[in-house]
């Protein structure tokens, strides 16, 4: 499984919502409010589009599922203060 970043601009509130919990239903973590992180294989990866563009039907959207190198993930900064 390789490390993923999924980030989207959706207007629609109820749809937003489902393609947010789309992303918790693979196993992705919210890193911000449109943006989850996680890993995913090629397969999972490939079935969380098909099944977010099923969600987006019609509704203006944009969606990037953006694979990360294993290398770049392990040499990731964060700060985060809860």
């Amino acid at each position: 499984m390789n490390p993923i970043i999924l980030i989207y601009d959706i207007e629609n509130d109820r749809v937003r919502t489902k393609v947010a919990d789309a992303c918790l239903d693979y196993g992705l973590d919210r890193i911000q409010f449109s943006a989850f992180a996680g890993h995913l294989s090629r397969n999972h990866r490939e079935e969380l589009m098909l099944r977010i563009e099923n969600l987006l039907g019609d509704t203006k959207g944009n969606i990037r599922l953006i694979p990360i190198a294993i290398k770049d993930w392990d040499n990731r900064l964060e700060i985060n203060h809860d």
